[in-house]
């Protein structure tokens, strides 16, 4: 059997802050009072699902994961060791740039809000979209959310991965026939779910979500929902 590795870079990929703060708001946590080891847990768990999926990890991600570590350790050394050490906070500091992060993406959102409001020229037209449309951008670690959900309901014995050549290309016109016959039956959108459950092997579900990605990139699909860890559905940008 084949193998081949799919590697994917995307130039609006989220960073480890990003990722954060998904975890913080979808386990609804006080960001003063983060969990460290719940959270480490988590942080590492996306980490190794963005591995095999061969995203283009930049060193920041590993960066803050060795971060989240040291907190973790010291969290658990006794009161008295802690005392000992010098220097500044570590999860103090993390604190503290979460919260710089998350009023700085705020400020950006609400900017980007406004050029989109004003902009006069659109080479691609969005989908329309009706008030019980789905209106939030799904964010990458949306979508990684969604996959992990997926990949655990898969039957036991297709969970080891297989790798074998199967081309994105070819799951890119798979999705796009699906968003085509959708459409045919009148729907707008096909759920981002009922993509990766199509697929009966790992590495079939693997490829789909890279081609949803590359879709995305190529800025073919936008991919909304309703609310914050909402459904998914996935939308075709026409011309």
């Amino acid at each position: 059997m084949n193998q081949k590795t799919y590697d994917v870079h995307l130039e609006v990929f989220e960073g480890p802050l990003d990722l954060l703060l998904f975890l913080i708001r979808k386990n609804d946590m006080d960001i003063y009072d983060i969990p460290v080891s719940q959270i480490t847990a988590e942080y590492l768990d996306y980490i190794s699902v963005m591995k095999e999926l061969n995203l283009d990890i930049a060193g920041e991600f590993l960066v803050m994961a060795a971060t989240l570590m040291q907190i973790k350790s010291k969290t658990m050394l006794p009161s008295p060791a802690v005392e000992e050490e010098t220097g500044p906070d570590p999860r103090e500091e993390l604190v503290q740039r979460l919260l710089e992060y998350q009023k700085y993406k705020q400020v950006a959102q609400f900017l980007s809000s406004h050029e989109l409001d004003e902009q006069g020229v659109y080479y691609k037209s969005m989908p329309v979209l009706s008030e019980e449309d789905y209106l939030l951008e799904a964010t990458i670690f949306d979508l990684i959310e969604c996959f992990r959900g997926v990949l655990k309901e898969l039957p036991g014995d297709v969970k080891e991965i297989v790798y074998e050549e199967i081309p994105i290309e070819q799951k890119i016109r798979e999705i796009l026939d699906l968003l085509e016959d959708s459409a045919r039956q009148g729907r707008k959108y096909i759920s981002f779910k009922d993509i990766l459950i199509r697929e009966i092997k790992r590495i079939g579900a693997v490829v789909s979500f890279l081609a949803i990605l590359e879709l995305i990139r190529l800025k073919q699909i936008v991919a909304r929902q309703s609310k914050l860890f909402g459904e998914i559905r996935i939308y075709p940008v026409t011309v």
